[in-house]
């Protein structure tokens, strides 16, 4: 069975959720609508305070090309457009809306019929998809109107649908696969479409034998997509080792991408919400999130509008348990802890995950023993114990010169250390300084206007 070839680990998969079906969450009262959810330029509120919106309509433009357009997820009224704190703390942008009814925008198809031709342009299916707002919804929120955009001089061969959800306790793709896969198979060929090409893959780790089993029954009726199991090693999910796993080809580092080696990947339920947007009209306005936890009453899979808190989620699982230590956005290896609950879901919301005390408790850190763990389980062949170092000692050269940015965040090292070093921590600093730095170089370089 397929897997990538470096590093990696094991954690626990604690899939608490994986047999519950989508539930569908009551609509919020009022939901706050950040106006960056994506990678790029935050988008432009089109909508001012007292400003009547319908579910679906355009309330914030695409800054740029690198960008995403945002839709409201509610009808009502706007009550606010100022910084609101997210799920960390920071002061951020946001739209406020109160919700009144539920008054669809026009051309948005909500029923279930399945519409499997599209007549459509490759160009024609990139414009609708921008036009909807959809981002990766696996986490990185990359625009995809930006990943379909194939750069001249460059051609894809392939299309994988990332469908690994190697994460601890996450979920959403799982149910996302088992419960409209005919939605995603049809997702797929509109992918190729707009890409041009001929060959899907469709990656599912092995311990979801469900998905692999109803997706390949259904891919059976297309031509050029084929379900692919792979072997359970996290971070599998991430988009070059999934590339390197399926194809057997590796990603150059950055500035390379994966279409520098033929292939554009896409998350599973990112696939599901290009079928929407492209055969039904409807916008990136919900998404399911998995709401976990050993100590959560009722893990659940929720069809949840964006910009609802995230505290009603929570409320929706049996409510906060008394000896939670951490409520993390994400999962526990890539996730980011949360400081305020009401902060709302997102477009790259794939999960929350409510840990108890001691599972949240970090052990004292002591001295490196130089046992080269971490260098054996990063995924990308870095050196974390060094870059941890060169980042305390703010050695900026160094860590570029050593590929900090080819960090793909995604934990190993710092799940493997014995010393229990904040490696990831160090890490991220560094790389987040790092790319400031390139950023700041390019500015200088570029022409004056």
């Amino acid at each position: 069975m397929k897997t990538f070839p470096i590093g990696g680990v094991h954690p626990s998969a604690n899939k608490l959720s994986s047999a519950k079906a989508i539930e569908v969450l009551p609509l919020p009262e009022v939901v706050t609508i950040p106006l960056a959810q994506h990678i790029g330029a935050p988008a432009v509120a089109k909508v001012a305070k007292g400003d009547k919106v319908l579910t679906g309509q355009l309330i914030a433009e695409a800054g740029s090309f690198m960008s995403a357009n945002i839709h409201s997820p509610i009808s009502g009224t706007v009550t606010a457009v100022d910084l609101v704190a997210n799920g960390q703390g920071l002061r951020q942008m946001m739209i406020t809306i109160k919700r009144e009814g539920d008054d669809w925008a026009e051309g948005i198809d909500r029923s279930e019929t399945l519409v499997k031709e599209c007549r459509l342009s490759a160009q024609e299916i990139i414009d609708r998809i921008k036009q909807a707002g959809i981002v990766g919804m696996g986490g990185a929120t990359f625009p995809t109107h930006v990943k379909l955009s194939i750069p001249a001089g460059k051609k894809a061969e392939c299309v994988i649908i990332n469908g690994v959800e190697c994460e601890p306790y996450l979920t959403s793709d799982h149910r996302v696969m088992l419960e409209h896969g005919e939605e995603l198979v049809v997702g797929v060929t509109i992918l190729m479409k707009a890409v041009g090409v001929e060959k899907a893959y469709i990656g599912i780790e092995s311990n979801k034998p469900d998905a692999i089993a109803h997706l390949r029954k259904i891919v059976a009726a297309y031509k050029g997509i084929e379900v692919v199991p792979l072997q359970v090693r996290y971070p599998q999910g991430g988009e070059k080792q999934l590339i390197a796993a399926v194809t057997g080809r590796q990603v150059p580092p950055p500035p390379a991408l994966p279409i520098d080696v033929g292939a554009v990947v896409c998350n599973a339920s990112t696939t599901y919400a290009v079928y929407q947007a492209v055969q039904k009209g409807m916008p990136l306005i919900q998404r399911v999130v998995t709401i976990t936890g050993k100590s959560l009453r009722e893990p659940k899979n929720l069809l949840t509008r964006m910009g609802t808190p995230v505290s009603t989620l929570i409320a929706a699982a049996g409510g906060l348990p008394e000896n939670t230590g951490k409520v993390i956005n994400g999962g526990p290896m890539m996730g980011r802890a949360m400081v305020n609950l009401d902060s709302p879901v997102t477009k790259g919301c794939s999960g929350i995950t409510v840990m108890s005390e001691h599972d949240a408790r970090r052990r004292v850190a002591t001295q490196c023993i130089k046992c080269a763990k971490c260098v054996a389980a990063c995924p990308m062949g870095l050196e974390p114990y060094y870059l941890s170092k060169m980042t305390q000692k703010k050695n900026w050269d160094e860590i570029e010169a050593r590929m900090i940015t080819s960090c793909i965040e995604c934990g190993c090292c710092q799940s493997t250390c014995p010393a229990y070093l904040p490696l990831l921590d160090w890490i991220r600093l560094g790389k987040q300084t790092t790319m400031g730095r390139i950023r700041a170089r390019a500015a200088a370089a570029a022409p004056k206007k």
